[in-house]
């Protein structure tokens, strides 16, 4: 794992498929898509050929997972001679946004879709198709913008019970509330000087609008940081010191966004110092004030 990750995070994804395909060799056909297993842990491709074949693309992980991976969609559906994705319904509307010709179906966790001639879960598209994330369409999501002033900031500073080292305490988000009028994407009330203090509704479409209607973005790791990047927002991600497989805390940029500007804590726990970088580079954007824009 130590490897893969090291290469994913390197952009060598030769051998970061070629790790995956040794550790596909070594599965046991017998306990692919295994019921006794909770869904995010199931492994659904078998390594047979996509081409020509009617394909059923499985979002067995989180809602991130589904907004990042969705990019392989289009390519997917060039090569196949059908695609069903079985999404989270809270995501069938935007996954729909990404291409035309394939057909979306809500995920029942309940009562998930028979096989088809192949199934794969969308977090191995890239690994089927042997194709980097540089290699599909960017932006790939589309949804309308709200109407939010001049210089809007949209701030998400949760990043849930996934992992909570990933989450900056609200409070330290203060000094960014003014250089900027922003918008909070969490789906909670607060105390930060935000123009939605009672949060934002934990909607999709809802969300969407707020982050295509404002300049930038300013996320943790999580599901919002896919979302902005998939839409094509500016996006400054605020990551641990040692992240998520995604992203290098020693790089500033993403082969995933190209319109993602990456800030690591220095040192594990350190928010502050990131903080600190976010606010400078804020002010020197010149958005306007809080105060200005009423």
């Amino acid at each position: 794992m130590a490897l893969w990750v090291a290469a994913m995070r390197a952009g060598d994804y030769d051998a970061a498929w070629a790790l995956a395909a040794r550790t596909l060799a070594e599965r046991d056909p017998a306990t692919r898509d295994d019921p006794t297993l909770p869904y995010h842990l199931r492994w659904v491709w078998d390594g047979r050929a996509i081409d020509g074949r009617d394909v059923l693309v499985r979002c067995y992980h989180g809602l991130g997972d589904t907004i990042q991976f969705a990019r392989f969609l289009p390519l997917l559906a060039a090569r196949a001679a059908s695609v069903t994705v079985e999404v989270q319904p809270r995501l069938c509307d935007l996954v729909a946004t990404v291409t035309r010709g394939i057909t979306i179906v809500p995920f029942n966790v309940a009562r998930p879709l028979p096989p088809a001639e192949v199934d794969i879960e969308i977090t191995e598209l890239d690994f089927a198709l042997r194709l980097p994330p540089d290699a599909t369409p960017h932006p790939y999501l589309r949804a309308a913008p709200a109407s939010l002033p001049r210089g809007a900031v949209a701030l998400c500073y949760g990043a849930g019970d996934w992992d909570g080292e990933r989450s900056v305490p609200p409070a330290l988000f203060a000094p960014l509330c003014r250089l900027a009028p922003c918008f909070t994407l969490m789906p909670e009330p607060t105390h930060l000087a935000v123009r939605n203090p009672q949060g934002c509704p934990f909607d999709m479409a809802h969300t969407a609008a707020l982050v295509v209607g404002a300049d930038l973005v300013i996320t943790v790791d999580t599901m919002i940081a896919h979302l902005a990047g998939a839409l094509g927002k500016p996006t400054w991600l605020l990551i641990k010191a040692e992240p998520d497989w995604r992203w290098s805390p020693h790089a500033r940029r993403s082969a995933w966004y190209p319109t993602m500007r990456l800030y690591a804590q220095p040192r594990a726990g350190d928010w502050g110092t990131v903080i600190a970088d976010v606010e400078r580079d804020l002010a020197a954007l010149g958005l306007p004030a809080l105060e200005d824009s009423i």
